[in-house]
Order: C-alpha cells, then sequence, then structure tokens
C-alpha cells in the first residue's frame, strides 16, 4: 500500500485533475449555448429577410449583444485556465481551441446581424426576387456549424478528421448558390438600373451567409487541431495538411 503521504498526494492530484476536467467540460457546454444562439439569430435573420419582418430584424440586431457578452465570458474563462493551469500537450489544445470556436462563432453571430440591418435597410418592400436560394444556404451552413461541433465534442481523431472532411462538399454546395445567387442578381441588374440597390443588398446578405459556412469549416479545422495537433485546411472538397 502507498504510505500515508503519497496518498494523500495521489488523491490531490486526482481531485486536481476531476476539476480540471469539470471546468473545460463548462467552457465546452458555454460554447455549445453560444451556438445555439447563434443558429437562432441566422434563422431569425433570414426569416425576417423573405418575410420583410423589420421587427424581427430589430431583435436580431438587438440580441447579437447576447453572443458578444457569451464570447467574452468564455475568453476570460479560458485565459484564466490558461494562467491558473498552464497546461500541456493535449489539454493545451483544447483550452486554445475552445477559445478559437468561441470567436468563430462569434462572427458567424456578426453575419446574422449584418444580413438583419441589410433587411431593415430593404424597408417593408417585397424583395427583388424570390428568396429560395439564399435560405437554402443558410440551411446548409446552420447544418455544417451543427456537424463541426459534433466534431469538436468528438474524442476519437479519425472520427474527428473523417467528420471534418465530409464538410467540405457540403461547402462546395454552399458556394455553388452563392454563384447562382450572383449571376441571377447581376442579370436583373443588367435589365434594370432601378433594381441596383435591392439586388446589391441581396448580394451582401448571401455574401454573409457563405462566410458563416466558411467559419463552420474553420470550427471543423480546430476540431481537428484539438484531437491530433494537426493544421488542416477545409476546402475544395478535399481536406489538406497545412505545412509549418
Amino acid at each position: 500500500m502507498p504510505a500515508p503521504r503519497k496518498q494523500e498526494e495521489m488523491e490531490q492530484v486526482t481531485h486536481a485533475r476531476q476539476s480540471f476536467d469539470r471546468d473545460l467540460g463548462h467552457l465546452e457546454a458555454e460554447v455549445i449555448l453560444m451556438s445555439g444562439l447563434v443558429e437562432n439569430s441566422i434563422f431569425n435573420a433570414l426569416d425576417a429577410l423573405k418575410g420583410r419582418d423589420l421587427e424581427l430584424s430589430r431583435r436580431v440586431v438587438e440580441e447579437d449583444e447576447r453572443v458578444n457578452k457569451k464570447r467574452y465570458e468564455v475568453e476570460i474563462a479560458c485565459v484564466e485556465m490558461l494562467r491558473r493551469e498552464a497546461p500541456v500537450a493535449s489539454d493545451l489544445r483544447r483550452i486554445v481551441s475552445i477559445l478559437l470556436i468561441s470567436s468563430e462563432l462569434e462572427r458567424m453571430g456578426d453575419y446574422a446581424k449584418g444580413i438583419a440591418r441589410l433587411s431593415l435597410r430593404m424597408g417593408a418592400d417585397a424583395p427583388l426576387k424570390e428568396l429560395v436560394d439564399i435560405p437554402r444556404m443558410a440551411e446548409l451552413s446552420v447544418t455544417m456549424l451543427k456537424r463541426s461541433l459534433e466534431a469538436f465534442l468528438e474524442r476519437d481523431p479519425a472520427a474527428v478528421e473523417r467528420m471534418a472532411a465530409s464538410l467540405a462538399g457540403d461547402d462546395d454546395a454552399v458556394d455553388e448558390l452563392y454563384s447562382r445567387v450572383q449571376h441571377d442578381l447581376f442579370g436583373l441588374m443588367k435589365k434594370s438600373p432601378d433594381n441596383v440597390e435591392r439586388a446589391t443588398y441581396l448580394l451582401w446578405a448571401a455574401h454573409n451567409v457563405e462566410r458563416i459556412a466558411d467559419r463552420a469549416t474553420n470550427i471543423a479545422e480546430r476540431a481537428v487541431f484539438q484531437v491530433s495537433g494537426r493544421v488542416v485546411s477545409i476546402s475544395g472538397g478535399v481536406t489538406k495538411v497545412q505545412s509549418g
């Protein structure tokens, strides 16, 4: 049997590890909560744009502050853990990944807020064209966000890399829809100068949704880094290892 002093030291180490894991689990839960706020903002912003609901657009703008607040809470907690625990290896990667993912989510919230502001600038008039491709882009982007966070919570490196790589095809699909939106709106601009302003607002909205999808791939890349230390780039239908 271990000596009493040795036993006490072992218990202290075990307790410290359990406390550390609880703190990390809490941070991960905060990131998932933050992602739920962002997802809600994205869908509300698109619903408001499509239905010309200016009150809902205003609410999206106002509620973005909740996302910003949550991001800074997570950031402060991550920095405090880095200062207090001085983690190494996988623990360090895990905290850094949480920190970076919270930043990506905050930027997604900004894009949703940007769409809501564009909707307010458009006023109560109906959109220049029926919105089909832009909402579809948003649905794909939110699906990518959910799957990237599933990869973030996964602990098996091989499974994480498979999940992350699967997002590349969805990102391509979002890009194809974005190109279609651009083509259609540029065509409407060419037909009449009166279409330019309203078409431009929709182009900006589509660009914001396309950037949301890009941020989702960034989260998947962080998930890969967290479990394996590998730095990858998910684009063009493939996952590539970046050279150091």
